[in-house]
This record gives structure tokens, C-alpha cells and sequence, in this order.
């Protein structure tokens, strides 16, 4: 058993935005460590729905090994592997809070923006 607290980031692979939002959900949300589930574009990815199985798996691992109470999901300014508006990054974002919220786990699950500054903004 992990000892500690966990918190769940699913997001984008970008290594940019990696040290940034770890630090933003340890000093807001009182964690010791962050469990990074990550995938190219990943907010379209889990708004559309699509193909979510090993991303549902790797968040089930997270919540039952690590007892993570919170999953944080979010997108990103510049982002390559999708590359549309903010506007639509944060559409997807809320959608995929949606998503991952039906999943029924027992963890708070919010979504966040990460700006061209990188600095997070809690949609």
C-alpha cells in the first residue's frame, strides 16, 4: 500500500505543462503526490468518449491503490496533439469532467485550463 496522499491528473503528455500542474493540485488540494495518466490531446480524447478503456483502467489503479480522492483533467494552450480554440480545449475539458464523473469512483473530479502562461485556471 503507498503510503501518502494521492491526487489523479489525467492530461495531455506534454512535458511543458507536467511540472506546473503537479505543483498547482499538491498546494491546493494538500497532496503529497500527483498519479500522471497522460495522452496526447487527452481532453478530446475523453470528451468524445473514445477509446477510454486504458484510461479508465490507469485511473482505477490510481483510486484503488493510491486512495486518490481527487482527478483533475485538463488541457492546454499550444497544444499539439490537439490543436483547436481555447475555447474548444475548455468545452472539452468540462465535457470530459462529465465523462470521467459517470464513471461513478468515488473521487471529486475537476477540470482545469492551463494558459499560455501555464498558469491553471479551474474551469
Amino acid at each position: 500500500m503507498a503510503e501518502g496522499t494521492f491526487a489523479t491528473s489525467v492530461t495531455c503528455m506534454d512535458g511543458r505543462i507536467q511540472l506546473p500542474l503537479a505543483k498547482w493540485i499538491k498546494e491546493n488540494y494538500s497532496v503529497d503526490y500527483v498519479d500522471a495518466i497522460t495522452e496526447p490531446g487527452v481532453d478530446k480524447k475523453v470528451a468524445d468518449n473514445s477509446d477510454l478503456e486504458s484510461i479508465k483502467t490507469k485511473v482505477g489503479i490510481s483510486i484503488n491503490a493510491h486512495k486518490s480522492e481527487l482527478i483533475v483533467v485538463s488541457g492546454h494552450y499550444d497544444c499539439a496533439g490537439n490543436p483547436v480554440s481555447d475555447e474548444e480545449h475548455k468545452s472539452q475539458i468540462k465535457k470530459g469532467v462529465e465523462v470521467i464523473s459517470s464513471w461513478n469512483t468515488g473521487a471529486k473530479v475537476i477540470g482545469v485550463w492551463v494558459d499560455g502562461t501555464w498558469n491553471i485556471n479551474v474551469l
